[in-house]
């Protein structure tokens, strides 16, 4: 998202994007596997939960502690997520110790220790995790949701399933790094202050290997149920739902992205104003915009009480069709700014920096400056979002809700 963006491709094919930023002592990179969800083989849902804690635990001539002493001692902050195309692994510190991390990381990708006893301990923390979802019921409907609403295997639960995660060996784990960890396929993303020239020499010595071929894409299969309950005794149901949007790629993305703001962008949001405060009919409510490289839709969860989840229901569909009876110009201009907020904050930290130029290059093929967006942003008025809205009707859901009883769609 930066105005200028660096580039470098290594001889293994690995794509090198960076972010010089000014006034900043700090440097954030993010370096994104092609071993997501749906590139896992079938039976092995959750495993890339399994591997981002396993390969920590010894790498190189470091066995698990000296691994994690080493890289407390460079004050990195560090994370991993798991999403359906990638496994990430990022790291935020102090610019004058990002030599001696990117040595660490090399380690961690290229020798990890992978000890079969190990994994056992990764494997145990994952099915914690996800036995952890029984007490989030709003994590675990949104899960349930995207499951369902997208193309198997694009829709994955990253937190994966426990009869697969129960079955998983450490052997079948490792083949999966083996085969997984691509670098040829790999993006390494950097902000901040760094040198980019000494940054790609560095790259180049550490991960000098043999290009791999990079692995097909999976073929997009059935998407699942319309409509999926799942019994759970409370005092509460939890109702997820998605319609079909375009992707990034569109050309009425900023249309598309308006409109979702005036749908739930704040509190003088339409579901907010309408569900929560005027009718009262739920304690939370909201929508959001989700993307994969070739699907993208518009999800929207509320948490209500049994005797008051069908017409909550009812009241967000009916907000969902009102769009396309059009928008106020105060709408479209309260959305703007909160959208071009967001941008401004994203683009002054080197994490998020970091992230989104690689998700622009995954999902686009390129980066988008700041300047562009910004640009795109304000070439949007009422007339433009009306004549998206026009043209696309947001009636057709997917729909999951947990609780004590069902409901009507």
């Amino acid at each position: 998202m930066p105005d200028k963006c660096d580039k470098h491709v290594l001889k293994n094919g690995m794509i090198i994007l960076g972010n010089q930023m000014d006034n900043v002592e700090s440097v954030a990179f993010k370096l994104r596997l092609p071993c997501g969800e749906s590139l896992m083989p079938e039976g092995c849902c959750g495993a890339g939960s399994c591997l981002t804690d396993w390969i920590l635990r010894g790498a190189g001539t470091r066995n698990s502690k000296e691994l994690v002493d080493a890289m407390d001692g460079l004050g990195l902050h560090r994370g991993s997520s798991v999403t359906s195309s990638h496994v990430s692994l990022s790291s935020a510190l102090e610019s004058s110790n990002l030599s001696k991390a990117l040595d660490l990381y090399a380690d961690i990708i290229l020798r990890p220790h992978l000890n079969a006893d190990q994994f056992e301990l990764s494997k145990q923390l994952a099915i914690a995790d996800l036995l952890s979802l029984d007490d989030d019921p709003r994590h675990k409907v949104m899960l349930n949701l995207y499951e369902r609403f997208y193309p198997h295997p694009f829709g994955r639960p990253s937190m994966g399933k426990m009869d697969e995660l129960k079955s998983l060996t450490a052997d079948r784990a490792k083949d999966i790094v083996a085969k997984g960890f691509n670098l040829s396929s790999a993006i390494f993303s950097v902000a901040g202050k760094y040198d980019f020239q000494t940054l790609c020499d560095q790259l180049e010595q550490l991960f000098d290997i043999e290009q791999n071929t990079p692995r097909p894409k999976p073929t997009p299969g059935q998407a699942g149920a319309k409509y999926t309950h799942i019994q759970h005794d409370a005092a509460q149901i939890h109702i997820g739902m998605m319609t079909k949007a375009d992707t990034i790629a569109s050309a009425d993305y900023y249309n598309m992205m308006t409109a979702v703001s005036i749908l739930s962008g704040s509190m003088s949001s339409r579901l907010f104003t309408e569900v929560r405060e005027k009718r009262g009919l739920c304690y939370a409510v909201g929508a959001r915009y989700n993307t994969l490289k070739d699907f993208a839709g518009i999800s929207c969860y509320t948490g209500t009480t049994p005797d008051k989840a069908q017409e909550a229901f009812d009241v967000i569909k009916s907000e969902f069709a009102r769009l396309t009876q059009g928008v106020t110009q105060d709408e479209v201009d309260r959305a703007k700014v909160g959208l071009k907020s967001s941008l401004i904050m994203q683009s002054e930290s080197t994490s998020s920096r970091a992230s989104g130029i690689a998700s622009d290059h995954y999902l686009l093929g390129r980066v988008r400056s700041i300047g562009e967006i910004k640009s795109s942003l304000e070439s949007v008025d009422k007339s433009t979002v009306d004549n998206y809205l026009a043209d696309n009707t947001f009636n057709d859901f997917t729909v999951i809700t947990i609780g004590p009883k069902t409901i009507d769609c």
